[in-house]
């Protein structure tokens, strides 16, 4: 078993963080999930302005590791439903949440949850050679880790439907045509443009960026008019922060704005 299931570094305001059992293509297990929830934890106590996800080896995430998923005859079965409220469900909330934008590089499969917690992130790069499954058919489960949410709000009904219940391999070309994520790039640029754009993301106006990620997602169940109300209320608390200030004075004195994230 690997000692380390969770690597982590943080330079220059990005916190990477790297799910490290190449061996299981970094499949799930409770102990990678409590490491994985301190790595965060880490990265929000070090106040990093971006965090970059992504996988060791030739794969990203395969999901959770079933190993010890199979239940002998009369044994007790596994109850899914805690390990999804213990761990799934509260990784996918706290990426969401995080007061920094979270992107995703896919360096290989992304099966399952794995998939879905890719989704969960706010920009996601896939390399060429990586693929979406949402394997959960497969073995007699429903897409989870936000899985029947992503995809539709994502693709649209009719694709949704597809990826569930025929539960096929998406190429990463073609879940950029579909507007699944952001880009697909060449293997060999994944983690310079990853890293290329987590840079950016860290040197920009932290407030501003955490805002737009949060207008983004109400706006999913806001109507026309309350979300008209939203932007008015987070413009008046963006005026008031150190970084708009400096935004102007940038854009007068024709120079980069040196934001510092408040």
């Amino acid at each position: 078993m690997n000692e380390t299931p969770i690597l982590y570094d943080c330079a220059d305001g990005v916190a990477t963080v790297t799910l490290n059992r190449p061996d299981r293509l970094n499949s799930f297990t409770e102990e990678m999930h409590h490491a994985l929830r301190a790595a965060i934890d880490r990265a929000e106590a070090e106040k990093a302005r971006a965090l970059l996800l992504t996988g060791a080896g030739r794969g990203f995430c395969a999901g959770q590791d079933l190993a010890n998923r199979l239940a002998a005859p009369g044994a007790e079965k596994p109850d899914l439903g805690r390990t999804i409220g213990e761990f799934y469900n509260p990784l996918i909330r706290r990426l969401r949440a995080l007061h920094m934008p979270v992107i995703c590089a896919v360096n290989g499969v992304a099966a399952g949850a794995g998939a879905n917690v890719a989704l969960s992130c706010d920009i996601v790069l896939a390399a060429r050679s990586a693929s979406f499954l949402q394997a959960f058919a497969k073995i007699g489960l429903v897409p989870d880790s936000g899985g029947t949410y992503w995809l539709p709000h994502l693709v649209g009904t009719a694709r949704a439907m597809g990826l569930a219940l025929l539960a096929d391999k998406l190429s990463a070309d073609d879940a950029e045509r579909w507007g699944l994520i952001w880009k697909a790039v060449d293997d060999d640029k994944l983690m310079s443009e990853a890293r290329a754009i987590a840079a950016q993301l860290a040197s920009g106006p932290t407030m501003a960026l955490v805002a737009i990620k949060r207008a983004i997602h109400a706006a999913e169940k806001n109507t026309l008019d309350e979300q008209l109300d939203h932007e008015r209320d987070v413009q008046r608390a963006l005026g008031a922060s150190e970084d708009y200030a400096e935004g102007v004075r940038a854009f007068m004195e024709k120079r980069k704005a040196q934001f510092k994230g408040r």
